[in-house]
């Protein structure tokens, strides 16, 4: 018995020794991955073990307490492990958090140092010992920011020596939740997330032309009233935060040493304040909150010494609400057209010797700025603050680009940077045509973590006037309020390195590297962050002979896996490793997969072998177009069908049937419309042609081509691709003059693009392009 007791302890032993030689760290776990990078960094021998022994040691201060329960609840939820804390320090297995007024750190800044015996963490306030344990949890696998246990992981901390500090105070982040609401639940998610990368910053733009968002108990129609749009498809966009949530939210981010800087619109970017308190315009509405994007042109009235009493109430309200001394106060994009025509306004100028609506909107501003002042609290605005003037006190968000904030670090104003070219981050990071839409323009990563926040027209002595930067996130385009996580993640990780890291530390290739550790840390937050997607095909390819179909990713992947029978691509699919060759009809779907396997959004991509459409023959043309008009409110081309009364001209050009252009501030319910526009197309020579455009639908020889039913009619996805011969081809496109999830149409240039297969760019159809026969009705019977 005793031998066999002895043979089984034995392998018992084995057994636990060759697991533990099995075990190695995960590819996106092997190195230090701390982000963002400190500002010194020695590797040692050795390595710290977190076990059911490890204890954290906080003396008697229990700020320092609260830090170390905060840390120990997030660790118990991943590792499953219990740490408790006592206030003497034991010989070995311990976190020690150490406040040292000695340290020749700032408030934020802290010293870490982990041997195999234990951890020593210090700082010079409690602040400083969070962002030491926030470096101390990015030392352990990426998997300690699970919401669930993680079994099978050895939560080793390397030996290692650290000294850090933040280059910059601000390093914050602006989320919009006016144009389309972001719930409470949500808003604490991204609060988390801001926690983990060291931004300390939360901007919270709570009031706009589309939406109202924080409960004014005072005036109740701010909620009642402006929270609340009705969509132009007659649907509703609800949604504000009560006091209650106001100050959970601050308390959470608090917990998180991050500070919440609300933002009150004024003197524009206020028509859902007017739709429910009219009388504070000039000429007194009646209003609506805004159902588009854009700028409005009714605005706080400057003449009126009730809005002054309106908005000081406003702000008397929300004062208990947010601690932080910084309140924004908007001023940005308000349009002088009602203040130019106001005699209350004008009235305001000559009383106070004011030279142009300018001035006045800093009279405004200054007047706001004054209110904040009585209760100890300071006043940002965006960069047109500074037209007219500006108090010596104010804040200047420069976002029109840098001169803003060149300006006003030189003339002794503090300065946020945050120009849209590098910092605004409802710009696409991957191509449009694959990606979720968006307001447009193109903002990798790689531009972001490049930006540097201090330029070199700001004079040397004044550059401890830029306290720092922040991205900022709009929310017209996220129709879900998932989309706000996919377009904030991973750039918003680039920002908090740019701004903690030292310049000279900065490596953008090390912290592509370190980005696969950091997104599984944001899975362990089910974050729906931005996966590079591979590149290339549109998704609708037609060939004649054979088709090549070749992938690339904007930034690196582990790789890319398809499949071609339209099943669902997995992991175990086949890997892209070349270009791809058909040669019949398929169905392919390809995704990228990051290193720890998780899988980007898929790609479909429709592949049809085709013959030459034949050209058609007709006699008596001439060049240009028909349309058919018919007026009313129309969605979708389904609307049309049944539609009797239509009105029919010629065209000289496609980008003829719509020329007014003109919205953005006033709908004109008058202009909506569908237009049907026939006429043939030139083909030059015979081969596969792709055709691009916004409009709702294109047709090639009565073969639907594009189909933008059900999406916002800019940065069309559906190219579509057709195989023609040489000659004369019948061309239809449908437009609807409409508003569509806040975007509206005619703000768009009827316009088709078209190139051949072997041409990379597409060039509009012009008006030599395109022929008619007279009618549409004459084109139909052909």
């Amino acid at each position: 018995m005793k031998i066999r007791y002895f043979l089984t302890l034995s392998l018992l032993a084995f057994v636990v020794v060759a697991c533990q030689e099995k075990y190695t760290p995960a590819s996106y776990n092997e190195g230090i991955n701390i982000t963002p990078k400190p500002l010194e960094v020695k590797e040692n021998e050795g390595s710290f073990f977190v076990n059911e022994e490890t204890t954290f040691v906080t003396g008697d201060d229990e700020r320092i307490q609260q830090v170390a329960d905060f840390f120990a609840s997030k660790l118990k939820k991943s590792t499953g492990i219990a740490l408790q804390s006592q206030s003497e320090i034991k010989e070995n297995n311990f976190i020690l958090l150490t406040l040292d007024s000695n340290l020749s750190l700032n408030e934020e800044g802290y010293t870490l140092n982990s041997t195999n015996k234990g951890v020593s963490i210090k700082a010079t306030s409690p602040k400083g010992i969070f962002y030491g344990l926030n470096t101390l949890m990015q030392l352990l696998p990426a998997e300690a920011e699970s919401q669930s246990l993680v079994n099978n992981i050895n939560w080793s901390i390397p030996a290692v020596e650290i000294k850090d500090e933040p280059r910059f105070s601000w390093r914050g982040f602006h989320l919009d939740v006016c144009r389309h609401f972001i719930s409470l639940e949500e808003v604490k998610k991204h609060i988390d997330m801001l926690s983990i990368f060291k931004i300390n910053k939360f901007h919270w733009h709570l009031t706009e032309d589309q939406g109202w968002r924080i409960e004014i108990k005072k005036y109740p129609q701010l909620t009642t009233v402006g929270s609340t749009r009705v969509e132009a498809d007659g649907s509703t966009h609800a949604g504000f935060y009560t006091q209650e949530e106001i100050k959970e939210v601050v308390a959470y981010a608090a917990e998180r040493y991050i500070d919440v800087i609300p933002e009150i619109e004024m003197p524009g970017h206020a028509l859902a304040a007017l739709s429910a308190y009219p009388e504070l315009s000039c000429n007194e509405g009646p209003f609506t909150p805004r159902i588009i994007w854009g700028v409005e042109t009714d605005v706080f009235c400057a003449g009126k010494d009730e809005v002054f009493t309106f908005l000081e109430d406003v702000i008397e309200e929300i004062i208990p609400l947010f601690p932080y001394e910084y309140y924004h106060m908007g001023g940005d994009e308000s349009p002088k057209d009602r203040w130019k025509t106001c005699a209350r306004c004008q009235n305001r100028m000559k009383k106070e010797g004011l030279h142009d609506e300018h001035e006045l909107q800093s009279y405004f501003m200054t007047r706001m700025e004054k209110v904040l002042k009585k209760h100890d609290k300071k006043m940002i605005g965006w960069d047109e603050i500074l037209e007219g003037g500006i108090s010596s006190s104010a804040n200047v968000m420069s976002w029109r680009g840098e001169e803003g904030g060149i300006a006003a670090a030189n003339a002794g104003n503090d300065v946020i940077m945050a120009p849209g070219a590098w910092m605004y981050l409802d710009k696409y990071e991957g191509d449009y045509k694959i990606d979720p839409v968006t307001i447009g323009g193109l903002l990798p990563i790689k531009k972001v973590y490049n930006y540097e926040p201090i330029p070199a027209d700001i004079d040397s002595s004044k550059a401890h006037h830029v306290l720092g930067a922040q991205t900022t996130l709009w929310s017209e385009y996220i129709y879900q309020e998932e989309l706000s996580e996919y377009r904030m993640y991973p750039r918003a990780i680039a920002l908090a390195e740019l701004t903690w890291t030292a310049k000279d530390k900065k490596d953008y290739k090390d912290f592509e590297r370190r980005l696969n550790n950091q997104m599984v840390r944001l899975d362990g937050h089910d974050m729906d962050y931005y996966i590079p997607m591979p590149e290339g095909p549109t998704s609708q390819i037609a060939f004649i002979d054979s088709a090549i179909l070749e992938f690339k990713t904007p930034r690196p992947v582990d790789r890319m896996v398809y499949t071609t029978d339209g099943r669902e691509p997995n992991l175990d699919s086949r890997v892209y490793q070349e270009p791809l060759v058909f040669r019949s009809d398929a169905t392919l779907k390809i995704a990228s997969v990051l290193p720890q396997g998780k899988m980007s959004r898929i790609r479909t991509i429709s592949i049809e072998k085709q013959e030459l459409s034949a050209a058609v023959e007709t006699k008596a043309l001439k060049q240009g177009l028909v349309t058919k008009t018919a007026y009313g409110k129309f969605l979708n081309t389904s609307d049309l069908e049944g539609v009797m009364e239509w009105q029919e001209k010629p065209l000289d050009s496609l980008a003829q049937a719509n020329t007014t252009l003109y919205w953005g501030f006033v709908i004109d319910e008058n202009q909506f419309r569908a237009e049907v526009i026939e006429g043939y197309i030139n083909i030059p020579e015979d081969g596969v042609y792709f055709f691009s455009s916004n409009q709702d639908q294109v047709w090639i020889d009565d073969a639907l081509v594009i189909n933008n039913d059900g999406y916002v009619k800019r940065f069309s996805q559906n190219d579509g691709s057709k195989a023609l011969a040489k000659g004369l081809h019948k061309l239809k496109v449908i437009y609807l003059n409409n508003v569509y999830r806040g975007w509206a149409s005619d703000w768009n240039t009827i316009e088709v693009q078209i190139r051949k297969s072997t041409h990379e760019d597409f060039q509009p159809i012009t008006a030599d392009m395109t022929f008619t026969n007279g009618t549409a009705a004459l084109l139909t019977s052909n």
